[in-house]
């Protein structure tokens, strides 16, 4: 899809440019449009589609923080029902669908399961339609995300990947396929060997890789010799799903991925080497390499240039967190750009960006690194293996690996004494049937009194624009009486008391950079 672009010697540019049409920008690109800004999307690809965004290789699971964020925006039932149509080639696909006990996700190849998770554990956490398990293709997902973006008005060019940009204290220039755009911000989103980075010079640091990863289908001539599922193996690890979707890690420090082309002799002699088989490959289909080097930008932010997705952070796709790291720094920064670039905030409020979404991905890049600790080869990696086993095996520890995997472990460093600030906000079921997932849909924070304070309601009014007030009892509290929410759905302040009026609106003054008596408090 592309439509023209406006006339560029305007005095106004575009709000943001976006490089990158991949989930993360396009979801980024949606949220920016639905707070009013002109956004362009820039993307190299010319054609959107791919094998390897399609089943087995595209297949992605959803994090808790995901899905919570596609139900607040109204996306989630869009992006079910395009799962639906292709729920068979995922049932298909998936290996561990045909297991007795039902696995809820792995670490290194090793299971942990659903029946062994106690969620009596997360305190803070209260039902939702977002708690669903969702699988869904990567072509599926962008194609439901560039829907919606278009619908919203955003303007998409492919086949036009940025070659050039220039910033300066009030906008930014880029260049791509021989033309130039002019926006006010300009945020890459272009993946791990992204332009936008290395053009601005954003320092990219972290460990180098121990292993080339093989994503193959393939037909082999003896299928039988391979077992299906996960494999540990002396030599390495390999995954198999009949008749011939392969995944495997070779551990060469990653000098084969993108050195040279992938030949149905290579492929069999890794495979041969990995799986201590003498399985024969007759045709090779499709194949891709990946590694498990980890790096990320020391910083999100230079200037007016953002990164965000696989461009600010890479790591290898053990467990599928990357996809979900990268959306939720699109709903991070998206209310944050908003609001600066319609002037609602200094710009300094995106230093907060940063500060927030930095550590969430330093903790998946050492948990992308323990996984590959355990993964090697050797005799005291094996002998740690089984005690990872066994601690994933029982209670406790299945609860604090999916509390990991899942993402529902995710807390902001915003202050207050209550464990729930800085966690994503309970899914409180309304006196109307409504929930606040729903009521966040229009992308703007929240106050919610519980008891209907007069002096609360008069507060919320100062921010009005940025803050809907909602006043309702619900049929669970947690114990609290009011919770103010940002519009990304985390908890910015929460009392279980008589709330502290000065205490909230300083919390949502945090939020935009100005001191409370800017909005007239005293």
């Amino acid at each position: 899809m592309q439509t023209q672009s406006p006339n560029l010697q305007s005095s106004n540019p575009y709000d943001v440019i976006i490089a990158g049409a991949g989930p993360v920008g396009l979801f980024l690109a949606c949220e920016l449009r639905r707070a009013g800004l002109s956004v362009l999307v820039l993307e190299q690809s010319r054609n959107p589609h791919s094998a390897l965004k399609q089943l087995p290789f595209g297949l992605r699971g959803l994090s808790v923080p995901t899905v919570e964020a596609f139900y607040r925006r109204g996306l989630l039932d869009e992006i079910v029902i395009a799962q639906r149509a292709s729920s068979g080639a995922i049932t298909s696909a998936a290996h561990w669908m045909q297991q007795a006990r039902r696995p809820a996700g792995h670490f290194a190849g090793i299971q942990f399961y659903q029946d062994d998770i106690d969620a009596a554990k997360w305190p803070w956490h209260l039902p939702t339609p977002a708690d669903a398990s969702i699988a869904v293709d990567m072509e599926t997902l962008e194609s439901v995300l560039a829907a919606r973006a278009c619908s919203l008005g955003v303007e998409i060019r492919r086949g036009f990947g940025v070659n050039a940009i220039t910033a300066s204290d009030e906008d930014v220039t880029a260049q791509a396929a021989g033309e130039t755009f002019r926006g006010r911000w300009l945020v890459g989103c272009d993946g791990g060997r992204s332009a936008v980075r290395k053009l601005s010079g954003f320092d990219f640091v972290g460990t180098d890789p121990e292993f080339t990863g093989y994503s193959i289908d393939v037909e082999l001539a003896d299928p039988d010799k391979l077992g299906p599922g996960r494999n540990h193996t002396p030599t390495g690890m390999y995954t198999y799903a009949p008749s011939g979707t392969i995944a495997m890690v070779d551990f060469d420090g990653g000098a084969f991925h993108r050195t040279e082309p992938i030949t149905r002799e290579h492929v069999q002699s890794v495979l041969r080497r990995v799986s201590r088989t003498d399985v024969t490959v007759i045709a090779l289909r499709l194949a891709a390499t990946w590694t498990d080097r980890a790096h990320q930008a020391t910083t999100y932010r230079k200037g007016r240039v953002l990164l965000a997705g696989d461009a600010a952070h890479v790591h290898s796709p053990l467990g599928g967190q990357g996809l979900n790291l990268g959306l939720g720094d699109a709903m991070n920064l998206g209310w944050k750009l908003a609001a600066a670039s319609r002037g609602e905030a200094p710009a300094d409020l995106l230093d907060s960006y940063s500060r927030e979404r930095h550590p969430a991905g330093a903790q998946i890049l050492d948990w992308s690194r323990a996984q590959v600790a355990i993964m090697r080869p050797t005799p005291s990696t094996r002998a740690l293996q089984a005690i990872i086993r066994d601690l994933i095996g029982t209670r406790d520890g299945a609860t604090y690996f999916a509390e990991r995997v899942r993402g529902v472990s995710l807390r902001y460093d915003l202050g207050g004494r209550l464990p729930l600030v800085g966690r994503s906000v309970p899914d409180f079921e309304l006196s109307d049937g409504t929930t606040v997932g729903e009521r966040l849909r229009t992308a703007k924070g929240m106050l919610l009194d519980f008891d209907a304070r007069a002096p609360l309601q008069a507060l919320a009014s100062r921010w009005s624009d940025r803050v809907n007030y909602v006043t309702d009892d619900v049929s669970d509290r947690l114990g609290l009486s009011a919770v103010l929410v940002r519009p990304d759905g985390f908890v910015a302040w929460a009392s279980d008391g008589a709330p502290d009026h000065e205490e909230v609106a300083q919390a949502v003054a945090r939020w935009f950079g100005e001191s409370t008596a800017a909005r007239g408090y005293p």
